[in-house]
């Protein structure tokens, strides 16, 4: 068997995980109103409930199916996880009604908690020479995905709301065979341990928070950060059609540039952005940035001019490398794993918080009921949010 066939379908899978949670975005709009038989503004109160559905699956499964895997081995769990993806897309693509797509998307997200576990595979079959290399390569397959899943999605979607899911569904489901045909198993009987629930707490990181005293203004500045910066996936493509009247295509052309401008930034500026300005100033430039750009998107009246601020948005993306780089420097060689379990957490968090606030507020300001007529204004919060981050970054002890 050749030796990178294996890592071949781990890279494919995350590629996939990430192309899942893209794929949908552009076409979710339609989807939604067609299910629900009410107005845009409706339909992304109920996009926020699905969005943060799928965060607390995530949130809650990831640790659990990790324990599963140390218990059962990987090959089992990382193929029955692509079994259940398979159905649960035709699932979607056959849902008549809100209530079987939010069932089918907590399902989604239960399954696409794997993400641990592919690693661990990864890490089982590589040499210490090889780790680097390889884990470097699942930021680029994570970055692939979130790149094509919006294009592929809009693209799709030209052929009908449910045509996204059944092309996903087949993805999964070749995959699936693909890893039974070349997955060895590599966690030997010796090494497996019983499962323990206790050890699934995804709580558990926060208990850590007070560990990190010399780290706290900085965390609070990754909180704030990501939960802004989330408003992206979870309103851009309810943003542009009422704003501009955008077809789900266009949608997803507008969401891969971003992706595409964010994978820019991440390869190819971070190191010039640390060796010109150190780490606090590319931080400050990153949070100044997303003042910008989103401060802009709350206002904007051209569709033009919203992809202009696109790459501005992107360079939001100098943030969590210096500060990950920072933090990391402040802790003990024993606690890094602590540390990243806690960044972890909170991350999640924001990403279960943001879908319900930034909906909330956009229903609020568009549809016959709202206030005024301001479909930006989630950007505004998200603005708000990264002044209060820049305003901490600056603030002296």
């Amino acid at each position: 068997m050749p030796s990178r066939l294996p890592v071949v379908f781990i890279l494919v899978t995350l590629t996939l995980d990430a192309i899942g949670f893209g794929l949908i975005l552009p076409v979710m709009p339609d989807l939604l109103v067609e299910v629900t038989g009410r107005d845009l503004s409706h339909a992304a109160l109920w996009a926020g409930m699905l969005t943060g559905g799928f965060a607390v699956m995530q949130f809650f499964c990831g640790p659990v199916i990790g324990g599963l895997s140390d218990r059962f081995g990987r090959k089992p769990v990382l193929l029955l996880s692509l079994a259940v993806l398979s159905a649960d897309y035709l699932i979607l693509a056959l849902a008549g009604t809100i209530w079987l797509v939010f069932a089918a998307r907590l399902l989604t997200g239960a399954a696409s908690s794997t993400q641990a576990t592919a690693v661990a595979y990864l890490a089982d079959i590589s040499t210490p020479e090889e780790k680097a290399q390889r884990f470097g390569l699942v930021g680029a397959a994570f970055g692939v995905g979130f790149v094509l899943g919006p294009a592929i999605g809009g693209l799709l979607a030209e052929f009908g709301t449910r045509a996204p899911f059944v092309v996903a569904s087949a993805l999964a489901a070749a995959n699936m065979a693909f890893g039974a045909i070349v997955l060895r198993e590599t966690l030997h009987p010796q090494n497996r341990r019983p499962f323990r629930l206790r050890r699934a707490n995804p709580f558990a990181a926060f208990g850590h928070i007070g560990r990190f005293r010399a780290g706290r203004r900085l965390l609070a500045v990754y909180f704030l950060h990501e939960f802004g910066f989330f408003v992206y996936p979870v309103v851009w493509a309810y943003f542009s059609i009422a704003r501009f009247g955008w077809s789900p295509g266009q949608v997803g052309f507008s969401l891969a540039l971003f992706g595409l401008c964010f994978a820019v930034v991440q390869a190819g500026l971070i190191r010039p952005a640390l060796n010109g300005l150190g780490r606090q100033g590319a931080m400050i430039a990153g949070t100044l940035a997303g003042i910008v750009s989103f401060s802009g998107l709350a206002v904007v009246g051209s569709g033009a001019l919203a992809l202009a601020l696109v790459p501005v948005a992107a360079l939001g993306g100098f943030v969590v490398p210096a500060l990950r780089a920072e933090l990391s420097d402040r802790v003990g060689a024993d606690r890094q794993g602590e540390l990243q379990g806690l960044m972890a957490s909170l991350r999640a968090v924001g990403m279960m918080a943001a879908p319900l606030v930034f909906t909330q507020v956009f229903a609020k300001f568009t549809g016959s009921g709202a206030v005024i007529e301001l479909p930006g204004a989630p950007f505004a919060i998200a603005a708000l949010l990264n002044l209060v981050a820049l305003v901490i970054l600056t603030r002296r002890d």
